[in-house]
């Protein structure tokens, strides 16, 4: 579990990018930052294993105060994958996630024999181990990240818009993945996106934030869209308008479901129990 304790974060020109924030990130669950740029979600992030260090308050892991660990071996031993991968170009694919484990003092054949492995879990053919990141797509070297956010087994796993640099349909590619994975691993996720369909889908909780990251709506997906808190919430989901304003129309075949344009997005099956 992580917890945030009235966590501010105000930079020397004056800039509160976080003001007395205050969660719980429940363990082996993927929580979902969402919010528009500069609301201060990036930042909380970094937080977390010091890449930033708050203003005031408290950020611990399963108790300990974060500021009690050394920051570049708390940074070890927290996976990280960020938008472009940031991987090494000037090694391979093997040494790019095998690199933490090296930097812990494992054994360089051991880290390359696990890093074999999560190519493997994550869809990466074992071909492209000896290739440099400038050789792969786009969404090769996400999948790279990914693996490299895991070589080390982390119980907590930090992801900075991971797929946003990348094409649609090789995004749902790899939010697919990452949920399949998730299933599997259990980690203790947060992940930072401007897209609520993408954290609709990912997270199991949902913070909405505003600026200064000031806490609009936290809930599962379900509690979000069924119950938004304000117009903001509303508004920001788009609870009333494009895939999410749904009706209902009577065909001699059925009853088919119909967003805001009118267009069919599927048949009624039957009615969920409230």
């Amino acid at each position: 579990m992580i917890e945030f304790r009235s966590v501010s974060k105000e930079y020397p020109d004056g800039t509160a990018a976080v003001d007395d924030f205050s969660l719980i990130i429940p363990a082996h669950k993927t929580t979902v930052l969402v919010g528009s740029s500069g609301c201060g979600k990036t930042t909380l992030l970094r937080m977390v294993n010091r890449m930033v260090d708050p203003t005031a308050g408290t950020i611990e892991i399963d108790g300990e105060d974060i500021r009690s660990r050394n920051a570049v071996e708390l940074r070890r031993s927290i996976g990280y994958v960020m938008q472009n991968s940031g991987l090494l170009p000037h090694i391979t694919v093997i040494d790019n996630i095998a690199t933490v484990p090296v930097l812990q003092g494992r054994p360089r054949r051991d880290a390359r024999e696990r890093a074999r492995e999560l190519m493997d879990t994550v869809g990466l053919d074992a071909s492209l181990a000896s290739r440099y990141p400038a050789q792969l797509s786009g969404g090769q070297q996400q999948r790279v990240g990914v693996a490299r956010g895991l070589a080390a087994d982390p119980n907590v796993l930090l992801m900075d818009e991971p797929f946003g640099a990348v094409d649609p349909i090789v995004r749902a590619e790899l939010q697919n993945e990452l949920i399949r994975l998730q299933e599997g691993l259990g980690k203790t996720i947060i992940f930072v996106t401007h897209d609520i369909d993408e954290a609709f889908l990912l997270g199991d909780q949902v913070v909405l934030l505003q600026k200064g990251a000031s806490v609009a709506q936290v809930g599962s997906p379900n509690e979000i869209i069924e119950n938004p808190a304000n117009d903001f919430v509303a508004s920001f989901i788009g609870a009333d308008k494009g895939k999410r304003a749904l009706s209902l129309r009577e065909t001699p075949h059925g009853t088919v479901v119909i967003d805001a344009e009118g267009r069919a997005q599927g048949a009624l099956v039957n009615q969920v129990p409230t």
